[in-house]
């Protein structure tokens, strides 16, 4: 396999400890962790709905983690009794897999919507649904995510499958600084700079000049004093002396 610069995309563990392996030498897009979907839900929800979108999550990996947020322990309580009851359905190993992620998933009961974002802006999601009333401002007061779905009919799952941008998203709270996969992981940002006017460069110069000598670099004072017009360089001066 010829060497590349960069690579990019999902994977299981086996996968992210690869990448891990390459990082440095090869540019990559994250070390994605265990997959992760944050639902915030009010009384309006629909409690099926939601359990389904936690099993989908649930089924990816034991480690996988499912989250429900509400402000209505009615919501909390029905959703727990879906998930339960649409589980006995499910399909092995899916069901064992699932089973095992609900095992370290969880619900909050909050005492507002604000609550709900509040707290899942600390666990930045990697997939948050939001399924509450007025659901696209609820959505637009959200921070940090990875991929954000705005409605019951805006289910994660789509996403997985099409809808939306891209689906390799940030996970283990790294969307609070990070987002998903996009046309910018194949970009970089290369500076560079031209000065023409020597005479309109010596504030910067002697700005230099001084910062590295504070720094003890004195190497660089003399770079910057070789551009200067109101400096003699010390390499100058210590020749002129004998090298004293």
């Amino acid at each position: 396999v010829p060497s590349c610069d960069v690579i990019v995309g999902p994977g299981n563990k086996w996968v992210t400890a690869a990448k891990s392996i390459v990082s440095g030498p090869c540019g990559i897009d994250m070390l994605a962790g265990p997959s992760e979907v944050l639902v915030i839900a009010d009384e309006t929800a629909n409690a099926e709905v939601v359990a389904a979108d936690l099993i989908a999550q649930a089924e990816h990996d034991v480690v996988a983690r499912a989250i429900l947020l509400s402000n209505s322990q009615k919501m909390i309580d029905d959703v727990d009794t879906a998930v339960a009851e649409q589980l006995t359905s499910l399909p092995e190993p899916n069901q064992s897999t699932a089973r095992e992620a609900f095992k370290q998933s969880f619900a909050v009961l909050c005492d507002s919507v604000d609550a709900c974002i509040a707290i899942s802006d600390d666990i930045a999601p990697e997939h948050l649904e939001i399924q509450t009333k007025d659901a696209m401002e609820v959505g637009m007061k959200c921070k940090n995510y990875g991929g954000l779905f705005v409605g019951e009919h805006a289910a994660e799952v789509l996403g997985d499958y099409g809808a939306g941008p891209n689906h390799t998203l940030p996970t283990g709270g790294t969307g609070r600084y990070t987002g998903g996969l996009s046309v910018f992981n194949f970009l970089r940002i290369r500076t560079w700079m031209r000065i023409d006017d020597k005479e309109a460069s010596q504030p910067m110069v002697n700005d230099s000049i001084v910062m590295a000598r504070l720094e003890g670099l004195e190497g660089h004072a003399r770079a910057a004093e070789a551009r200067s017009t109101t400096v003699e360089p010390a390499y100058k001066i210590q020749k002129q002396n004998g090298g004293n």
